[in-house]
């Protein structure tokens, strides 16, 4: 094997008058010049030299295997480098990995990730005790070190509404916490999470998701922040800033983000996951693009992660002109695209765009893809393939040149061994938890009230909380053990004790196990549910007022990865003989407060129409039943808003607010209305919002306006109010939405205060695609709209010229 020798030449009198101010001069020096000057060490171990040049010293030295393995990662491959007790082998490692280890998966997971390809139960959680999972880290970059260049494994982790692994904070699943419609909090949750993750040893977060989210069919919508592409980027910045900070380098406490997933996967065809995505390129930059765009505009997101699914035949892990040209070339994104697990070979396996391993991979690299995950099937044959020549070197050296930059980035060339003892108190502290009960808290929405919540504590002789989610924790997909949970008779009893007597009955199973990695999900018998309605029943004509717990579990709603792990659904309402357990419920003449705990959006017509009061919780984490019981004895006033539209039959699917004027004109026999708009939330109080006003009734077409708008609490309780402003551009010269969101502000109100809320628009507000795919401001006439959901706005005109 040739090493390639150092090129004194490397570095250029431009290099060094770039960088000499500030930086001493010595280490922007060539190896060689360094040497003769007698300078100790190779420039890119000098953490005083920039990025760039680090890099570029580094890749200068490194033979093709070496380039190669920074591109592959290990996940059920990790069994290459353990011993019997699962722990990191040096020994095993340096035999099968002479040339490094670009990247490792899941350290917290000792078997690896399942994949369409590989589906057995034997490799997805299988957990490492905390202790054990930095073991293994620190293991790993030790044993990097003595490799021939030193550079250090790049270890990521899953981290959507938390650190998924053991003993970890769980937060409420990410359609919950975009509900709460607060930057601030989604800041402060993910610098938790990053806070976590990196105290175990890894600096890249596969997270936040962006992708809005238009079929509810869709079993991975509870991942998403809903429907809206500027509720979607709003959310998604927040999430970046709070795991990796402001800038392009890491502090201590962060890791860098993951923008996931590029582009159109939130809307497959017929709701199927990876299925195509019927979407022109008007509608991707109109509606997809959006959230992306404002993520990579407005923070120095680390990582981006391509869809599964295709675009006009063209699967996004093959698409040159999404990831070249729109990625890096229009937004000038300069960080690592890293592959969707098993996407890479699935262009061969799945799409059929390529012959084999080798072809996809191929298609990848020279599509701009830097790294292959979780195991590198397809990159692996990218070494013959250059000593071939089907691949160019030069394709290879800028994915390795990526990967290397964000392990400079990141600091792990200087980064110390890990403290597990520092980790142990930094993980699920009470911070932490304090701050999980707080989101959880502002992400309940109120959906239905008579007039029966809140409860008071004590009013009530007996309650009754009953149903398949009212003793249990439901923390959704990628959540893993945390370290305490509370269910709602949890969090009801601790609410009510020494005030009430709590009964409780199952009610109904949903599903018949629990195991939300099990492939095979069957419901649970409809006989022996019909038994345990029967049980409920006799229970609840015992109580005052029934909770009643309904909803999703991890198995009902979930990603579904492959043919025999299904998770996309063709109905949309209650499973498992739920909705007659609930009007069981009602036949008790007893109020009934639905609980809704759920991945996807509460399309429950019979319920909605019947329940005394709905709660929609969404999968709320781990402090969940000390949250809703809260919520429902008033000591929380309800405030978050539904970041969905929640459609009433499946036949409206897919069904969003900011559709196209020439859509709803509506259907025989049935209404066209939703059961609940986009924005939707009620309250314990009264809120009255005003018409906007406007600044200036003119603007040009690179102005600004000022929107104001007036909100005041006219009821008898503090409470929140989300104030929502949207605009309509009343004729253009291609179709548009009938409104978008542009603007909202989340509001706590004393009785009787009133507030100004302030909303400035630009031109990013009134933009367009053009009939020519030319992004524009259009003179014209703008509606500006502002109210508290999407359906019940007040309007104002801007005269735009």
């Amino acid at each position: 094997m040739t090493r390639p020798a150092a090129n004194a030449t490397d570095y250029g009198r431009r290099d060094l008058l770039r960088w000499s101010a500030g930086v001493s001069l010595a280490t922007l020096m060539p190896a060689a010049v360094r040497a003769a000057a007698g300078l100790a060490g190779p420039l890119y171990r000098d953490a005083r030299a920039p990025v760039d040049l680090r890099v570029r010293d580094l890749i200068g030295r490194m033979t093709l295997e070496e380039k190669v393995a920074q591109l592959i990662t290990l996940s059920t491959t990790k069994r290459d480098v353990m011993n019997a007790d699962r722990g990191f082998d040096a020994a095993m490692a340096g035999k099968a990995y002479p040339d490094g280890i670009g990247q490792i998966a899941r350290p917290s997971d000792r078997g690896g990730a399942a994949t369409a390809n590989n589906t057995g139960t034997d490799v997805t959680g299988r957990w490492r005790k905390p202790a054990d999972t930095i073991a293994f880290v620190n293991a790993g970059q030790a044993w990097a070190r003595t490799t021939r260049l030193g550079i250090p494994i790049l270890f990521h982790e899953e981290s959507l509404h938390g650190y998924m692994a053991p003993e970890a904070t769980s937060f409420p699943q990410a359609i919950a916490l975009a509900g709460s419609f607060d930057r601030d909090l989604m800041t402060r949750v993910q610098a938790v999470i990053g806070r976590e993750v990196r105290a175990h040893g890894t600096v890249l977060a596969l997270s936040p998701v962006v992708d809005i989210a238009r079929d509810p069919r869709w079993g991975r919508i509870e991942e998403t922040f809903g429907e809206d592409p500027y509720l979607c980027g709003e959310m998604g910045v927040a999430a970046v800033l709070g795991l990796q900070g402001p800038g392009k380098t890491l502090a201590p406490d962060k890791v860098f983000a993951t923008l996931k997933h590029m582009t159109g996967h939130g809307q497959p065809l017929a709701g199927n996951n990876v299925a195509p995505a019927p979407l022109g390129e008007r509608e991707l930059r109109e509606s997809f693009f959006p959230p992306f765009r404002a993520v990579v505009e407005r923070t120095g997101i680390g990582a981006v992660m391509p869809s599964y699914n295709e675009i006009d035949g063209v699967p996004s892990h093959a698409n040159h002109w999404l990831l070249g040209d729109v990625l890096r070339g229009e937004w000038g994104f300069d960080g690592a695209v890293v592959s969707d697990y098993a996407a890479i070979q699935e262009l061969a396996t799945f799409h059929r765009i390529a012959p084999g391993l080798a072809g996809a991979a191929a298609l990848a690299l020279k599509a701009g893809v830097d790294c292959d995950l979780p195991d590198g099937v397809a990159y692996r044959t990218l070494a013959e393939q250059v000593r071939s020549g089907a691949v160019p070197v030069a394709a290879v050296d800028a994915a390795c040149r990526r990967m290397l930059t964000l392990k400079f980035r990141a600091g792990l060339f200087e980064a110390e061994p890990v403290n597990a003892r520092a980790a142990a108190v930094l993980t699920a502290n009470a911070e932490a938890r304090a701050l999980a009960l707080e989101a959880a808290r502002r992400s309940i929405a109120l959906l239905v009230n008579d007039g029966v919540l809140p409860l008071t504590a004590g009013a009530h002789r007996r309650v009754a909380v009953i149903g398949p989610n009212a003793a249990v924790t439901r923390l959704g997909g990628y959540s893993s053990i945390p370290r305490t949970e509370v269910s709602l008779l949890d969090g009801v009893r601790a609410r009510l004790k020494g005030k009430a007597e709590i009964v409780h009955a199952q009610g109904v199973f949903i599903t018949q196990s629990e195991d939300r990695s099990a492939n095979e999900v069957l419901l649970a018998d409809p006989a022996k549910n019909r038994a345990l309605i029967a049980e409920a029943v006799a229970v609840a004509k015992t109580a005052d007022v029934i909770l009643l717990a309904i909803g999703d579990t991890e198995q009902t709603s979930r990603e579904g990865y492959a043919k025999n792990h299904l998770g996309d659904r063709t109905g949309l309402d209650l499973l498992g003989e739920q909705t007659a357990l609930f009007e069981a419920m009602k036949a008790t003449g007893k109020p009934v407060v639905v609980v809704a705990i759920n991945g996807r959006p509460p399309s429950w017509p019979a319920v909605v129409a019947r329940a005394n009061a709905l709660l929609e919780c969404w999968y709320v984490g781990q402090e969940g039943g000390t949250a809703i019981a809260e919520a429902l004895f008033g000591d929380v006033n309800p405030g978050a808003k539904l970041p969905v539209t929640v459609v009433r039959d499946v036949g409206q699917v897919p069904y969003y607010y900011n559709h196209k004027p020439s859509a709803r004109r509506g259907y025989l026999f049935d209404d066209d209305a939703p059961l609940f708009p986009f924005g939707f939330g009620l309250s314990y109080t009264r809120f009255e919002v005003g018409a906007p006003r406007l600044s200036v009734p003119k603007i040009g077409v690179g102005g600004t306006v000022t929107v104001e708008v007036d909100v005041a609490n006219v009821g008898e309780r503090t409470g929140d109010e989300v104030v929502q402003v949207y605009v309509r551009d009343q004729v253009s010269s291609v179709a548009r939405p009938i409104k978008e969101m542009k603007g909202f502000e989340r509001v706590t109100l004393k009785p009787g205060e009133r507030r100004t809320v302030r909303f400035v628009l630009g031109p990013e507000a009134f933009r367009m695609w053009n009939i020519d795919l030319r992004e524009v401001v259009e003179p014209g006439l703008f509606d500006i709209m502002a109210g508290p959901n999407s359906r019940d706005v007040k309007t104002v005109t801007l005269e735009i010229a």
